[in-house]
């Protein structure tokens, strides 16, 4: 049975479903987390106390994947184009572990300003 997350980003709140990847468990099992966003183009991304090495490391993602990336310990939530795409294309600063999906539209995620605080939990199923 999948998890399911709530990402709540000052008013913008949505529903993310993890994959099941070691890397979505090791998140699940940190839950809850509470953090400052920091923007970098379309992407939100903040340091979790989660520490992992690279698992199936991706360089270019998908609209709503929520990524981990082990440099910096960070979580991260893809809704666009960042300064490392190229065309339409969605490129972390390098690769990332892709462990679930926002569910809905992703880009209520532009509403949110660097040093917004965000809070991940524990959902019910989609």
């Amino acid at each position: 049975m999948a998890n399911f997350i709530r990402i709540t980003a000052g008013a913008v709140t949505a529903t993310a479903q993890l994959n099941d990847s070691h890397t979505a468990q090791a998140i699940w099992e940190a839950l809850p987390l509470e953090a400052t966003a920091n923007t970098w183009g379309d992407e939100i991304y903040f340091g979790i106390p989660v520490h992992l090495g690279e698992e199936n490391g991706q360089e270019v993602v998908e609209l709503g994947d929520l990524g981990y990336w082990p440099p910096g310990n960070a979580f991260c939530i893809f809704f666009g184009p960042t300064p490392m795409s190229r065309g339409d294309e969605i490129r972390p600063a390098s690769a990332v572990n892709v462990f679930g999906k926002i569910e809905g539209d992703p880009k209520v995620f532009k509403a949110v300003p660097s040093g917004t605080r965000v809070v991940i939990e524990r959902a019910e199923g989609g």
